[in-house]
């Protein structure tokens, strides 16, 4: 299948219009809801494959995927590239081993970051600033859609580069198809 069908059929499975609060506090009109793309195994995997080439061949010691979207995604990319994968909390835990990242160790490690959804990037800006804090090296990551809304820009300013497979123009732009 092609890029485009892809795109086509992530905008069938998750676009909803109304009015949703994103995480910025901006109010949208459409949403994607990454989670009836997520939870459908064939489309996943799909967007896995669609990402894979997008993570360097070398210089990556483990996907760090978000919580909570960001951990399906780096799940099934792990499958599809053979990259252990950690799953980063928002916050570290209070309790038990008390770790930001579960799944192994940070410290000295190259992450690469993988989302679902980027709007501002505050969720990537404050994963990647507590993974840096804590000895990991992060410097590039994947999303799957970028809403078009500063948050690449925002992450390159902190040396950050996140490439992402769709944006918001080329999802609705397959849907109108």
């Amino acid at each position: 299948m092609s890029h485009d069908d892809l795109a086509r059929d992530i905008f069938n499975r998750s676009h909803l219009t109304g009015e949703f609060t994103l995480r910025s506090g901006v109010v949208a009109h459409e949403y994607f809801d990454k989670y009836l793309f997520e939870s459908d195994p064939v489309l996943l995997r799909r967007i896995a494959e669609a990402l894979a080439p997008l993570v360097p061949a070398h210089g990556v010691d483990a996907l760090a995927g978000l919580e909570t979207g960001g951990i399906p995604i780096a799940v099934m990319l792990s499958q599809v590239t053979g990259l252990p994968a950690l799953f980063v909390r928002k916050e570290a835990k209070t309790y038990g081993t008390c770790r930001l990242a579960e799944g192994g160790e940070v410290d000295g490690r190259r992450l690469f970051i993988v989302e679902d959804v980027v709007t501002s990037g505050g969720a990537v800006l404050d994963a990647v600033g507590e993974l840096r804090t804590r000895g990991a090296i992060v410097e590039r990551g994947v999303c799957v859609i970028d809403r078009e809304s500063g948050g690449l820009k925002n992450l390159a300013d902190i040396g950050i580069e996140l490439q992402a497979l769709f944006t918001m123009t080329e999802l609705k732009a397959a849907g109108a198809k």
